[in-house]
């Protein structure tokens, strides 16, 4: 038997005015995306900003339904839109930010195993690290170099 010890490094931003004022732009434009989610089950509002390579930002908010698994993630609406209007473009960059109508996330909210199985497969599409910064409504932000220190054994067509 062997042990593996996967570890992974994050850089933690105190606040939004921290971050790179390119980056604070493109994460109001998630806030923005947040405010138009339809959440009337969770109550649980996202939304997501996508910078891409030839300036263009994309942003998607979570999408509820009734029949829970019919709904869609914020990460998943934004990047999937990226997809059809925008096919060889890379994205650089994803800010998310996610809070409740119960109560407001100060804590950092990372992206969902579905979405982050998205998002790698667009990272090795495009064969690009994409910077992944996320935050819950207000407080510290987190960033990931790549999806592959949130997700670091990732499925991919290697497998198939």
């Amino acid at each position: 038997m062997q042990e593996i010890k996967i570890t992974t490094t994050l850089t933690c931003y105190d606040n939004i005015e921290e971050l790179p004022q390119n980056i604070q732009e493109l994460m109001q434009h998630a806030v923005e995306a947040r405010k138009k989610a339809y959440a009337p089950y969770s109550k649980f509002k996202v939304g997501a900003a996508l910078f891409l390579e030839n300036g263009v930002v994309v942003t998607g908010s979570n999408q509820e339904n009734a029949a829970y698994p019919s709904g869609l993630c914020a990460e998943r609406v934004a990047i999937f839109h990226a997809g059809a209007q925008y096919p060889n473009v890379k994205i650089q960059q994803i800010a998310i930010t996610a809070t409740s109508d119960n109560h407001i996330n100060k804590t950092p909210i990372p992206p969902c195993g579905a979405c982050r199985q998205s998002i790698a497969e667009y990272e090795m599409r495009q064969e690009k690290a994409i910077e992944i910064y996320f935050m819950g409504a207000e407080g510290k932000i987190m960033k990931s170099d790549s999806l592959k220190d949130l997700l670091p054994l990732i499925f991919d067509k290697s497998y198939l």
